[in-house]
């Protein structure tokens, strides 16, 4: 048996600690059951709850969700449509959002990638300030993609972000 400061009050029978929480106006709480003998608590039940609900609120709101959002081109994709879609990347970008990008080919497009991968190299470029390649440009069936993240503060890159000079083995010493 516990008390409300955290004392022990030794081995009682279940019958007396009721009594005792009554008296106190607290709730008996079996905090161990599995323990030999059992371990209960006196506590206002009410309060504690309230009180891990706050710590469950509070340890939620510190969370940051990160949301993939996608942005799809064509391979013959004007400039001036590209650049406003390149616009809206680096917006999801500075939000904090990672961004997946998408060229579709339809038809007979599909035979030539190299246009795909040069407007997703493109956009890359252009975002080479506030971007982490997360994935370079690959080809999946009809769909070419590549997945960017927001560059960290101070200029860190995510895990496993490929860049060209990344190309050789690292060896630790």
């Amino acid at each position: 048996m516990i008390d409300e400061d955290g004392a022990q009050l030794g081995i009682m029978h279940p019958l007396a600690a009721l009594d005792l929480a009554r008296q106190k106006g607290l709730d008996l709480v079996e905090v161990a059951p599995n323990a030999v003998p059992p371990v209960c608590k006196l506590l206002d039940y009410g309060r504690f709850r309230y009180e891990q609900t706050k710590r469950d609120r509070e340890s939620r709101k510190a969370q940051k969700v990160i949301t993939v959002k996608e942005v799809r081109f064509e391979p013959n994709i004007s400039e001036h449509d590209r650049q406003t879609k390149a616009n809206s990347v680096r917006r999801f970008l500075e939000s904090g959002d990672k961004v997946k990008l998408t060229v579709r080919f339809r038809g007979r497009q599909v035979v030539h990638p190299e246009l795909g991968e040069n407007i997703l190299t493109h956009v890359i470029q252009d975002m080479g300030d506030v971007v982490a390649v997360e994935q370079t440009p690959r080809l999946e069936g009809r769909s070419m993609t590549a997945i960017l993240a927001p560059r960290k503060p101070g200029g860190t890159k995510p895990r496993g972000s490929a860049d060209e000079g990344d190309a050789a083995p690292r060896r630790e010493e």
